[in-house]
Order: C-alpha cells, then structure tokens, then sequence
C-alpha cells in the first residue's frame, strides 16, 4: 500500500473515530431531550380572541413591539396609495355616520386607546368591533406593506389602537415566556382560525350557493362596489363579501349543521340545526382531537356555558338566551368557537361528543380535583373573550389571569404546560408582517404566552411561531400522526421550554 492510501486511510479512520463520538453525543441529546418531552404530562390551551399582539403587547419590555416598527409599516395609505392625512373616525356601525365617543382628529400613527392623547378609553371599556374578514385581512397587509387597515376597516382609526396599561397576563408573561412571532393560523377572522386550530385546514362548501361566494379583483381581493367611498368619507363597500370562496372553501363564519349554531333548530331534530337554513355541510378531515384518540391519549374541548348552549339551541330562536345574546347576564355563547362541533365524528349522538365535548365548569372542577385529560382546549365564554364589540380586554385578561392561578395550584401543575393565545388579530393593526406560507395564511401576529414549570423564566421566545405549532407540539409530545396542514416552517414551541432534566 502506498504512503499516499495509508495516509487516506489514516484520516478516513481518524474521522470514523471522531464522528462516532458526536453521533452518539447527538443521539444522546435526542434521547435525553424526548426523556425530558415525557415529563410532560399536560397540555392545556386557553384561546382567547381578537387582539393583535401589537393591540395588547405592543409595549411589552423586551419585545418586539411598536418601537420597532418600520414607518412604512405604520403610516396608513388610500386606496389610490396615496398617504391619508389623518386617521379616519371611526364609523357608527353599518354607516359612514362618524361616532362621537371616538376623536376624528388623531394623526396618521398608531396610537393608544387607554390614554388621552387617543381615545381615553380604559380597558374595562368595549369598543366597537373591527371587521377581521379573509379577504380584507390580506388586503390590509398588502404584500407585506402593512398599510392598507384604515382603508379597508369598517371602524376606521381605531384599527391603529392599542393598549399601554399593564395586564395582569402581562406579569404572568414576565415570569414565564412570551412568544413574540407567533402568527395567526389563518387570514381573517375566528370561525377559520378555531378549524386551523384543531385541523390546519379550511373547511370544505363545495355546494355554496353562489350568493355566499365572493367577488374578487383580479388581484384576488374582495371586489369594491362602484359607490364605495374614500377611506376618509366612509368604510368600504363592496359587490359580495361572501363567506365562501369561488371554489367552494368556507373562510368566513358559517355556521354549523349541528346545535348550538346560530340557525334555527331542525323541525326533525333539535340537536341539529335546519338544513334549509343554510348550515356548514358536516366536515371529515383529520382533526387533532382524532389523532389523540387514534393513540388513546384523553383530550376534551371544554367551552364556557356549553350546557346551557346546548339546551338554548333546542329553543326557537325568539326564545333563546345564551346563543349570541349579551344582554343582562347572559354568557354570549360564540357558536363559530367551537371548531369540533363541525365535524361528523363529534355530531349528536356520538360517543366521541359526549366524552369530549364539556363544559367550561368541568374544566374547573377538573383543574382543582388535579383530573384534567392529557390534552385540554379550553374556550372561555363571550363576555370573558376580550373580543371587541361584546366583551372588554380587562374582564377576560383577569379571567385568564384566574385561570393561571388556579392551574399553577392544581395538583398536576408540576406536569404540565398551558398555552395562553389569541385566536386572531380583531382587526387591529400589527406591525410585522406574516411570513410566506400558503394560500390560507399564517395571518398576522398574535400573542402566546408559554406557562409551565418547564417554560423557560423572563424569557421573550422570537421563534417563528403559527397556531399549527401547537399542533404540531403535541403531535410532538404523544408521538402522533402528523396532520398534513400544519406548516413545517413553524416552529415546535419546544424553544420556550427548558427541557433539562432538573
């Protein structure tokens, strides 16, 4: 053999030896790091509504909040591109009337809600709602170009606002971690969002009438009416803002074929909605609720009022009082929130319905008996949501913040980790735009706060984040079929845990 191939050789076994080590270093640290992924043992996800990041957490120490934004990203435009000269006032709803609770005058930039220098209002205070359709949503980020809200929003200027007063969410934050790119699973609004959240899918309307179908430009936004005004004069108009796409993909709120709904009962049955009444076909894609169940792991969707719900939506709709009603005490119970009663393996009837869907006092009782599933959704009731029009930020910040207390109490605290997040953005403005993905999103920022003797402490996590990754982490955690939706450029959250063995 000549010196040259001893030579050759002699290297080749050098790198053998050396590669072996950190191979086996490797396989350790993956041994050592799913060993640490089973001391989990909970996972528990609080989806509250409505709030951009930049809306609730725009100011947040550390993050990457409204300090940082682009001012190409901020100062708003009409829809010739020209630079609006103010903000719009914000409309009396269903008018181009301005409101008198709100300034007209405020300039082209964000501003806050909670102080003087905006509106003055305080976070005990509703606002009005924003629109957060599909469609508009993507005409407001425009490309990336973030500029196009106030233009595109029903509530004018106040798509620009946000809040500065402190959160109680906002401690809890501070002493875990706080995500500051995780985005919305979806354009639009929180029907579609609640299906990406279970699914990472869109549901399917193959048979919509086309009156539900929209209009779109060539740019493959809503179509404007010919009488739509100037951002400044009035909110938009436009030919037809369906709820469905011209192919036959459900995007805006539709609602279900099974009670609670927003339709009247069926004549034939009262657990089902009436089938003339224009119901949502039954869905039957692969949700993660199934997968769990494929791997006898125990879940359950527990939803604030959900009893009184069901019963309410056996009434005719004169006589209802739980179902989209907020008058008095009553609980606004969102019947678009709840994604699993979709779905035909969750229908009336269904052993898999009545172990799995529940009640939001289970979900409590379940919490303080330490008898919580290995995976718990938990859907706070309407006027606990933060979701702008029917309920304020402060109710439903101190609700979550209850919540937190109570599970860091619980007898199974010490396994588990909670996922506090927002479904999406209300409409509000955010200043980073959306990463690329695919035709239904990711949408924009929205907060998520990762709890957990296991979340890392103090900690702003900038890991791209979308709402399929908390799909995507518990698929990770019970070793679950993958659900093909889910984005694989979104991240694990598993960044936002010190996975250590302690």
């Amino acid at each position: 053999m000549s010196h040259r191939a001893i030579f050759t050789l002699g290297l080749c076994v050098t790198a053998l030896v050396l590669a072996a080590p950190a191979a086996d270093a490797r396989h350790a640290r993956a041994r050592h790091a799913a060993s640490s992924l089973n001391r989990i043992q909970h996972i528990v996800v609080i989806y509250d509504e409505n709030r951009s990041f930049d809306n609730l957490y725009g100011l947040f120490p550390g993050a990457d909040g409204i300090p940082n934004a682009r001012p190409e990203h901020s100062i708003q435009r009409d829809r010739d591109g020209s630079v609006l000269s103010r903000l719009p006032p914000v409309w009396v709803k269903d008018t181009a009337v301005p409101d008198p609770d709100y300034r007209s005058d405020l300039p082209n930039t964000p501003f806050r809600i909670d102080d003087a220098s905006g509106y003055g209002k305080p976070l005990d205070v509703k606002t009005r709602d924003l629109v957060h359709k599909f469609y508009q949503q993507q005409e407001q980020i425009d490309g990336g170009k973030l500029d196009r809200f106030a233009a595109v929003s029903d509530s004018g200027g106040l798509t620009m606002g946000h809040y500065g007063t402190p959160l109680k969410m906002w401690a809890v934050a501070q002493r875990y971690t706080l995500a500051d790119h995780f985005f919305m699973g979806a354009f639009g609004g929180s029907y579609l969002n609640h299906q990406w959240l279970i699914c990472a899918c869109t549901p399917e309307f193959r048979d919509a009438p086309d009156s539900m179908r929209a209009k779109l430009d060539a740019r493959g936004w809503l179509q404007r009416a010919p009488d739509s005004p100037a951002t400044l004069d009035g909110p938009p108009k436009w030919v037809n803002d369906g709820a469905v796409t011209p192919d036959g993909y459900s995007v805006n709120t539709t609602q279900s074929s099974y009670e609670p709904s927003g339709l009247p009962p069926s004549p034939a049955d009262a657990r089902f909605a009436d089938p003339t009444a224009g119901p949502l076909p039954s869905q039957h894609a692969l949700t993660i609720g199934d997968t769990l169940s494929a791997k006898g792991i125990g879940w359950a969707w527990y939803s604030g009022a959900w009893n009184a719900a069901v019963e309410d939506g056996a009434r005719p709709m004169d006589q209802r009082h739980v179902i989209y009603k907020s008058d008095h005490d009553a609980p606004n119970f969102q019947a678009h929130h709840q994604p699993f009663n979709y779905f035909a393996a969750y229908a009336p009837g269904t052993p898999a319905r009545a172990e799995h869907l529940r009640d939001g006092d289970e979900f409590l009782k379940a919490i303080d008996a330490g008898t919580l599933p290995a995976v718990a959704f938990y859907k706070p009731q309407g006027n606990l949501n933060q979701h702008p029009g029917y309920a304020n930020v402060q109710a439903g910040d101190d609700h979550a913040a209850d919540l937190i207390a109570r599970l860091e109490a619980s007898p199974q605290w010490s396994s588990t980790v909670v996922i506090v997040t927002y479904d999406e953005n209300g409409g509000f403005w955010d200043h980073v735009p959306p990463p690329r993905g695919d035709r239904w999103g990711p949408g924009l920022r929205v907060a998520a706060i990762i709890i957990s003797p296991f979340a890392k402490r103090h900690f702003v996590d900038h890991t791209m984040y979308d709402t399929t990754s908390i799909i995507k982490f518990i698929t990770k955690r019970f070793g679950l079929q993958p659900l093909p939706g889910v984005r694989r450029a979104a991240g694990d959250l598993t960044n936002a845990l010190d996975l250590r063995l302690h």
